[in-house]
C-alpha cells in the first residue's frame, strides 16, 4: 500500500479531534458513574477528582502534540534553507 503525502497542514488535527471525544466520554461515563444519595460523600469528590485529572491529561498531551508538531515545521523550514 503506497502512502500519500499531504501537503503541511492540511486535513483537520485528528488528534484534537480524538481528545474532544475521549473528554465528551469523559463526561458521559461520569453521568453515569454519579453516586446516589445513599453512597458515601468521597465518592462523588472521586468522581469528580478523576474526571478532572482524565481531561487534564488530555490537555497536557494534546500540548505536548501541539509543542512536537511546531518542531518538527521548524526543523522541515530550516532543512529548506540549507
Amino acid at each position: 500500500m503506497k502512502h500519500q503525502q499531504f501537503p503541511e497542514g492540511s486535513g483537520p488535527d485528528w488528534k484534537g479531534i480524538g481528545y474532544l471525544v475521549s473528554i465528551v466520554g469523559v463526561f458521559f461515563l461520569g453521568a453515569v458513574a454519579w453516586p446516589g444519595p445513599d453512597e458515601p460523600r468521597w465518592h462523588l469528590a472521586a468522581l469528580i477528582a478523576g474526571m478532572a485529572t482524565s481531561i487534564a491529561g488530555m490537555g497536557f498531551r494534546y500540548m505536548a502534540h501541539l509543542q512536537q508538531q511546531k518542531e518538527i515545521r521548524k526543523a522541515k523550514a530550516e532543512a529548506r534553507r540549507n
